[in-house]
């Protein structure tokens, strides 16, 4: 009998309806990948009692649809990005072509549409303080729909973890 992967296709924009469905075996894969990204498939084979050629087109599939992405993720400190922070944004109107725009900057890494005194939560990586400054005020507070931005600085990073699983 042929194995069946229960994962769908997204359609964009994503909604609920149409998100993929991950099933118990794809869970442990991504789980096992979040603890280490360079694990063998032969080795997740082993533990999820699928081939490895199952496994492989699995997190194919998974990486394919969105539902994960594979990365190194790297201490920006070390790699010569001394300032991280978060912005809070206030928006008039639809927030979510400003959240597409936001997207597009190079030193945005997270952007998420909030309920309560933002619209949207950025988050950004920078070289310093000046380029800070220059995103800030040239490109993220000249949006058009950009009421108002708070900015937290980041003084230090206590944790920052991407295996908390599949729950």
């Amino acid at each position: 009998m042929a194995q069946v992967d229960h994962v769908e296709q997204r359609r964009e924009p994503p909604q609920r309806s149409s998100m993929p469905v991950v099933d118990a075996i794809g869970k442990r894969i991504i789980e096992l990948l979040q603890q280490d990204g360079r694990k063998p498939f032969v080795s997740i084979a082993a533990e999820v009692g699928l081939s490895e050629g199952a496994v492989r087109q699995r997190v194919q599939r998974l990486t394919e649809s969105g539902v994960m992405q594979i990365v190194a993720v790297t201490d920006p400190l070390v790699v010569g990005f001394t300032r991280q922070a978060m912005i809070g944004i206030k928006t008039a109107g639809d927030a979510g072509p400003i959240a597409d725009r936001l997207c597009e900057l190079a030193e945005v890494d997270y952007v998420v549409t909030t309920a309560g005194s933002f619209d949207l939560l950025v988050e950004v990586v920078c070289e310093g303080d000046a380029e800070l400054l220059e995103l800030l005020m040239t490109r993220i507070r000249t949006i058009e729909g950009v009421i108002g931005t708070e900015t937290f600085v980041y003084l230090k990073l206590n944790k920052q973890h991407y295996d908390w699983g599949t729950r």
